[in-house]
């Protein structure tokens, strides 16, 4: 897993890229489509997804090996190609993301235990949230020993989530009716779900929810035992999760109509699997998810830490998130990041905040790291920079690059102007600590086109804040 000098091998970094991945989305997946889309927009939707995300995965491939002086992926490459803010707000709204995202977790896990204990709901309950903030910082405390320990700890669930998601797969194999598939392909007996390409639109955000952690490796190139791993891992982890979401995802709509998928309580998998083999099916996902989720917040509690820390290190946040304890841990990132998702939690029992809006706001806010790494990586090809005279290269990675941008430019699009705007809401309050890191500096807080790009983001978050006071926005 390590070696002595205590560095990820290629293995323990697939781990982190599947992990982050498969966490709680996968299982909730038939409902979160189905509610959504109908057959042939899913399909389409999957096909864009694929070309758009094996591209974002082949960025990440390429700027670890062209840049292995920049560690902490995503912020990185903003930074290093657009400016000091830009970096900043790539690592803060990743930071947000990713323990947003957690909260989600936290309430499709007691969502999950509900099944079994009804006191817990639709995991937004009282006893949800106890017993939901018990358990987050029983992972505070086990992050806390050490980051080799905890990724050895996410390796094995990596490996014990995989069995239920292999087992459903062959199940619904046998069980697929073509009938019950192509009944309604276009959703034209759901008036509901709009012309085929809104359709397409709304089902995206969920696609890439399901994606995220996919430059987990990244944000661990500093810990790697070699750099050209963190490309290998994060191409592995992305087709084994590609495989394993098309699969449940088009098995799922052989069994039920999307009607009735879209029907469900998450997880919606475990109803799939109920409706072909009974009680027993329910049982085993629910308890497949619940080990699923455990790792899943291992990951993002990790992925949460490292990102604040590397960011420290290099000034871009201040001082105090650099500091690390006797186990190499940055314990002060750690602390910050459970100490917002501790506060989310109590929040959700005021505004019943349900898993789904709780990934769209997580996923809109990680759309902007995503679009700067796909420029930066096009960039780079544009000037040459790093190719010397290799121009077939170049080429190729300013198609691959450029596929990537108008793809994370489309995410933008499809996730429309509500989260655009709730997350300008959650990017403003960063400008503290971007200010404090830049006086420890010495210098500036912002440059002349910075306050420019940070007056839209203030102004967004006017509105948004408008918006949230008189209700023509929602959480």
């Amino acid at each position: 897993m390590s070696d002595v000098s205590g560095k990820l091998k290629l293995g323990a970094l697939v781990a982190l890229v599947v992990g982050s991945m498969i966490g709680g989305g996968i299982f909730s997946l038939p409902q979160n489509m189905a509610a959504s889309a109908g057959v042939g927009a899913v399909l389409i939707g999957w096909a864009i997804t694929a070309v758009g995300m094996l591209t974002l995965a082949f960025v990440f491939q390429t700027l670890a090996n062209r840049k292995p002086d920049l560690d902490g992926g995503v912020y990185a490459y903003a930074k290093a190609g657009f400016g000091d803010y830009m970096g900043f707000s790539s690592a803060w709204g990743y930071w947000i993301s990713a323990w947003l995202g957690n909260v989600g977790y936290f309430v499709l896990l007691f969502s999950t235990l509900g099944y079994f204990f009804p006191l817990f709901g639709e995991g937004n309950t009282p006893a949800a949230i106890i017993g939901a903030s018990v358990l987050l910082w029983a992972v505070h405390f086990l992050v806390l020993r050490g980051i080799k320990e905890a990724a050895f700890i996410n390796l094995v669930t990596t490996v014990a989530k995989v069995v239920p998601l292999v087992l459903f797969a062959l199940i619904c194999l046998f069980a697929f009716k073509l009938d019950v598939f192509t009944a309604d392909i276009w959703g034209a007996g759901t008036p509901e779900l709009g012309s085929v390409m809104n359709q397409v639109r709304n089902m995206m955000l969920v696609t890439v929810w399901v994606f995220i952690g996919i430059e987990g490796a990244s944000i661990f190139s500093s810990r790697a035992a070699r750099r050209a791993d963190v490309g290998k891992a994060t191409v592995i982890g992305f087709i084994t999760v590609l495989l394993f979401l098309v699969l449940v995802n088009v098995l799922s709509l052989g069994i039920m109509t999307q009607p009735e998928l879209a029907g469900l309580q998450n997880p919606s998998m475990a109803a799939v699997l109920e409706h072909v083999v009974g009680h027993w099916g329910a049982v085993l996902i629910s308890v497949g998810l619940i080990i699923s989720l455990l790792g899943a917040l291992l990951s993002w509690v990790l992925l949460c830490a490292e990102i604040m820390f590397a960011a420290a290190k290099d000034h871009t946040m201040p001082a105090f998130l650099r500091r690390e304890n006797a186990n190499q841990v940055p314990a002060n990132a750690l602390w910050l990041t459970n100490a917002m998702v501790q506060v989310f939690l109590v929040i959700t029992l005021f505004s019943n905040s349900t898993y789904l809006s709780l990934i769209y706001l997580a996923t809109s806010m990680i759309l902007v790291p995503y679009l700067w790494s796909a420029a930066y990586a096009v960039l780079l090809a544009v000037r040459g920079e790093t190719y010397q005279q290799a121009l077939r290269e170049r080429r190729k990675d300013l198609l691959i690059g450029g596929i990537a941008l108008l793809y994370a430019i489309w995410l933008l699009y499809a996730g429309g102007v509500k989260y655009l705007l709730l997350s300008a809401l959650l990017y403003a309050p960063g400008a503290i600590l971007f200010a404090k890191a830049k006086r420890e500096l010495g210098q500036p807080v912002f440059t002349r086109v910075e306050k420019l790009i940070f007056t839209a983001v203030v102004i967004g978050a006017l509105v948004a804040a408008f918006g949230l006071y008189r209700g023509f926005l929602t959480l």
